[in-house]
C-alpha cells in the first residue's frame, strides 16, 4: 500500500491502483525508483511510518482517492470550481475522467462562476475614480490639482463638491426646460427669445467651466478624454459655440445672398442650425454621473447586448414576415393601403409592439387572421427579455449601490 498524507488525513492506496496512471502525481511516485525523484513529488516523507505528506486540501482528496479506486471522478455540486481544478491540476488528473453529466455540468458552473468575476470585477471598474490620489503624487500643482478635482468629480469628499455636485444636476435640468420651452410658440416673441438664449449663455458658462476644471486638474489628458462621461460633458457644451458660429456665417451670406438673390445655401444653413441645436438634448445624458440608475441601466444594455441585438433580429423577422403575409391577401383589394410590402412594414412594426395606432388596418377575413399572428406574436416576443432585463438590471443597481456605500 502506499501511504498517503493530505493535510493531516491518511490514505492507503494500492500500488497497482494508482500505477495504472502512469502519469499522474501519485502514479509516478510508485513508479519512480529514485529517492530523489519522489522526494520532488511529496511536500515531506516520514521514514518510520512510510508515508508521504503532501499539504494538499485533504476535502478535495476525496475525489481524487476514489478516482483512483474506480476510475472514476466525480464531481459533487458543493465544491469550489476554481479549488477544484487547481487540485485535480496539482494531481496530475484531467476532467476528461469525469462522467459526462458530471463534466457538463461542472462546466455550466466554471462559465457561471468566470461570467460574476468579469462582471464583479466590471462593476468595480464602473464606479473607479479616474484619478486617485497616488496619480497627482509628483505633478505640477498636484495638491491643488487634486484638490480640484474632488471638488468637481468626488461629491462625497466634501459640502462643497456635494453642492457643486447638486448644482450640476440642476443646471441640465434647467437648460433640458430652456430647450424645450424655445420652441413654444408663445415664447418665439423677442422678450420670450432673449429670455432663452440668456438662459441658454448661463447654462453653457456653467457646463464650461465645469469642462475646463475637469480637463485641467486631470492628471492624464489622455485617459481624460477616453473617458465616456468626459466625451457626454463635451458633445453638452459643443452645440451652443457651434450654433454662434453658425449664426454669424448666417447673417453674413444672408446679406451675400440678398444682393444676388439665392437663398438656398441660407436655407440648408439653417436646417443644419436646427440640427445643431436639437444636440442639446444630449445634456441630458450628464445626469448619469450623479444617477446610479441611469449608470445601472447603462450597464445592463452592456452586459445584454447580445439579447438585446437578438430581440432586434426577432422583430425585424417578425416585421418581414407579417408584413409579406399582408400584402399577399390584401394586395387586390381596393383601395387597400397595403400596396407593397414596404408599405406593410409600418403596420407590422406598430403591430408587433402591440401599440396599434388603427392607422392601417386589414379588411379581408384573411387579413385579419394575419394580424391576429402578428399581434400574438408580437406579445410573447415582448415578455421574453422584459424578466431577463429587468433581474439583471436589479441586481446591477443592488451591487453598484453595494459598492458606493463601501466606498
Amino acid at each position: 500500500l502506499l501511504n498517503i498524507n493530505v493535510g493531516g488525513k491518511l490514505f492507503y492506496i494500492a500500488y497497482n491502483a494508482v500505477a495504472r496512471y502512469p502519469i499522474t502525481r501519485l502514479g509516478k511516485l510508485a513508479l519512480y525508483t529514485d529517492p530523489m525523484k519522489k522526494m520532488q513529488l511529496c511536500d515531506d516523507y516520514s521514514v518510520q511510518k512510510n508515508e508521504y505528506f503532501f499539504d494538499r486540501d485533504p476535502s478535495i482528496f476525496y475525489y481524487i482517492f476514489h478516482f483512483y479506486r474506480s476510475g472514476v471522478l466525480w464531481i459533487m455540486d458543493e465544491v469550489c470550481p476554481s479549488n477544484f481544478v487547481e487540485e485535480i491540476e496539482y494531481w496530475g488528473i484531467h476532467l476528461k475522467y469525469s462522467q459526462r453529466c458530471c463534466r457538463i455540468l461542472f462546466e455550466e458552473k466554471q462559465d457561471e462562476l468566470s461570467e460574476y468575476l468579469k462582471i464583479q470585477k466590471e462593476l468595480e471598474a464602473e464606479l473607479e475614480p479616474l484619478d486617485s490620489a497616488e496619480h497627482f503624487e509628483g505633478k505640477f500643482l498636484g495638491r491643488f490639482r487634486k484638490m480640484i478635482w474632488n471638488l468637481i468629480e468626488n461629491p462625497y469628499s466634501s459640502v462643497p463638491a456635494k453642492i457643486i455636485a447638486v448644482m450640476s444636476s440642476f443646471f441640465v435640468l434647467i437648460s433640458i426646460v430652456g430647450m424645450t420651452l424655445s420652441t413654444v410658440e408663445e415664447m418665439q416673441h423677442k422678450t420670450g427669445k432673449m429670455w432663452m438664449e440668456q438662459l441658454e449663455m448661463i447654462c453653457a458658462i456653467f457646463f464650461t467651466s465645469e469642462y475646463l476644471m475637469r480637463l485641467i486638474s486631470s492628471s492624464s489628458f489622455k485617459n481624460f478624454l477616453r473617458a465616456a462621461f468626459n466625451a457626454v460633458d463635451l458633445v453638452a457644451i459643443l452645440p451652443f459655440y457651434i450654433q454662434i458660429l453658425f449664426e454669424n456665417l448666417d447673417e453674413g451670406d444672408t446679406l451675400y445672398h440678398e444682393e444676388l438673390h439665392k437663398v438656398e445655401n441660407v436655407s440648408k444653413l439653417g436646417k443644419v442650425l436646427k440640427l445643431i441645436k436639437l444636440m442639446r438634448i444630449f445634456r441630458i445624458l450628464k445626469l448619469a454621473r450623479h444617477s446610479t440608475g441611469l449608470r445601472a441601466f447603462g450597464f445592463t444594455i452592456r452586459q445584454c447586448y447580445q439579447q438585446v441585438c437578438c430581440l432586434l433580429l426577432f422583430i425585424a423577422m417578425g416585421v418581414f414576415t407579417f408584413s409579406a403575409l399582408m400584402h399577399s391577401v390584401e394586395h387586390d383589394v381596393p383601395g387597400t393601403n397595403f400596396t407593397s410590402i414596404p408599405y406593410a412594414w409600418w403596420w407590422a412594426a406598430v403591430s408587433l409592439s402591440t401599440v396599434g395606432y388603427g392607422d392601417t388596418v386589414p379588411d379581408t377575413v384573411l387579413g385579419r387572421m394575419v394580424a391576429f399572428g402578428c399581434i400574438s406574436f408580437g406579445i410573447i416576443l415582448n415578455g421574453m427579455p422584459i424578466s431577463i432585463l429587468y433581474n439583471k438590471f436589479s441586481d446591477y443597481y443592488a451591487k453598484l449601490k453595494a459598492h458606493e456605500n463601501e466606498a
